[in-house]
């Protein structure tokens, strides 16, 4: 099953290399991963971060790095993501 992208606002999908921002991190995003992950990942709702790619299925790949310099991956649903103008 592919994931669609739909912000709500008739926005185009953002494409690879595109600054978005994560617009939030649900519980089920951060189930089951390390605290230390839960925690990066929480401090990037809201910041810029570069789209990496979608995968096989749409979900959206960022990168980022924590105040610690420890690079993160995290894969997300596309509605999870907002482009920045």
């Amino acid at each position: 099953m592919t994931t669609k992208y739909d912000d709500g606002l008739g926005a185009p999908r953002p494409k690879p290399g595109d600054s978005v921002v994560l617009i939030d991190a649900p519980p089920e995003l951060l189930k089951g991963l390390p605290i230390e992950d839960q925690i990066a990942i929480s401090e990037m709702v809201g910041k810029p971060i570069p789209l990496r790619k979608y995968d096989d299925t749409g979900r959206a790949e960022l990168q980022f790095g924590d105040k610690n310099g420890v690079i993160h991956f995290v894969w997300v649903n596309p509605h999870l993501i907002r482009i920045v103008r």
